[in-house]
């Protein structure tokens, strides 16, 4: 079987058994035990809960140099027909992170088939659709002596071509802040409204005041988004409805810029009460997922080995919304992600993703002979 074959093999085997941030069981048995067939002296394994570390030590080690893979899939039902689907009825791996998974093994075996001179720190981190596994393993001290000094990740994009990566210095993802708003008033008879208190009126005044944050309160050079995609209130046409629930998110490309979007919310909140004779209570959780700010140093280097590299077309990349909570990680280890073209006709959490396969080879290719260069430096 070539190598292409086994990786092949590996995503597939993946592919069926998506699931969600923290109770990745069977992906992380999976992981654990194509990782103990390294079999190497200078690999150790560390777990924390669902997740895996795996620390290979090097022989003159001067730095440790971290990549980071994400485990989980999301609550989706794949719509995607083929011998591996999921085997987890309404989830998928809609987000590639199978992908991400079986080139980080990929990469693992390349870079201690030989002992090398550095430390190199591999990361299966659960949760990052969730929880921000990211976060909660840094805070729990997961990472303890092995913490690398410049930590790399990627994420598939499915709109760029098989061969082709896109970074930039600073600002790639969105940091984002999900937003629950709860609004009670007195419902009452839809006849007798001066009765009552509208929480469906409440409520929608205050999604109409939370999207002049953006337009009259955020640089426009700087932007952002709210986005509302959920609202709840009411059971019937003839009664006034008392209590309302909004459910939301925040995504910014400064961290300052979306703590600015919260105080302009919670000064928001404020005046609906006011204005209401109204409680309106408002939960603002920006958990793991700040912006993924790409180290100057570091992603420089990145792009300037990619600008030469034969198998590489490289452009730069354009800030983007999504959330991803590797910022977390990389607020506190200066390092690099970046996106890996896989040509999906469809998008990331559509559940027709569907990536192509070719991609995983080269990425492993292509991935491991620039974690050399920096061994050798």
């Amino acid at each position: 079987m070539t190598i292409q074959e086994q990786l092949i093999e590996i995503r597939r085997a993946l592919h069926t058994m998506p699931e969600i941030g923290l109770k990745e069981f069977k992906t992380s048995d999976f992981l654990l035990k194509k990782i103990q067939q390294l079999d190497k002296a200078y690999v150790e394994i560390r777990q924390w809960q669902t997740g895996i570390l795996v620390y290979v030590k090097g022989h003159h080690p001067e730095k440790t140099i971290g990549w980071r893979t994400d485990i989980d899939g999301l609550p989706i039902k794949e719509l995607v027909k083929s011998s591996f689907s999921s085997l987890h009825e309404g989830f998928m791996h809609a987000c590639g992170h199978d992908f991400h998974m079986t080139i980080a093994l990929g990469l693992l075996e390349n870079l201690s088939a030989v002992q090398p001179k550095n430390n190199f720190l591999f990361l299966f981190q659960p949760a990052e659709e969730n929880d921000a596994g990211g976060m909660l393993m840094y805070n729990a001290q997961a990472f303890g002596e092995w913490l690398p000094d410049e930590f790399y990740g990627l994420h598939v994009a499915p709109e760029l071509p098989v061969g082709e990566i896109r970074t930039r210095v600073g600002t790639l993802f969105a940091g984002t802040c999900e937003v629950r708003v709860t609004l009670k008033g007195k419902s009452g008879h839809a006849a007798f409204p001066h009765l009552s208190n509208d929480m469906i009126v409440a409520a929608t005044q205050f999604i109409q005041q939370a999207q002049t944050i953006i337009s009259r309160s955020v640089d426009p050079i700087q932007g952002g988004v709210i986005t509302f995609g959920s609202f709840h209130a009411g059971k019937t046409n003839n009664v006034i409805a008392g209590e309302a629930e909004l459910y939301g998110t925040i995504r910014t490309l400064t961290q300052e810029m979306n703590l600015l979007t919260q105080k302009r919310m919670q000064e928001i909140a404020k005046g609906i009460e006011v204005s209401f004779q109204c409680e309106v209570l408002l939960s603002l959780d920006q958990k793991g997922y700040l912006p993924v700010e790409n180290n100057r140093k570091t992603t420089e280097a990145f792009i300037h080995f990619m600008e030469k590299h034969p198998k590489i077309t490289f452009n730069e990349a354009q800030p983007a919304m999504t959330g991803e909570d590797f910022g977390f990680l990389l607020s506190k280890v200066p390092g690099t992600m970046f996106w890996l073209g896989v040509d999906s006709p469809y998008g990331l959490h559509h559940p027709l993703f569907n990536p192509k396969e070719e991609a995983i080879l080269l990425g492993v290719e292509v991935i491991s002979d620039f974690l050399k260069t920096l061994d050798e430096k």
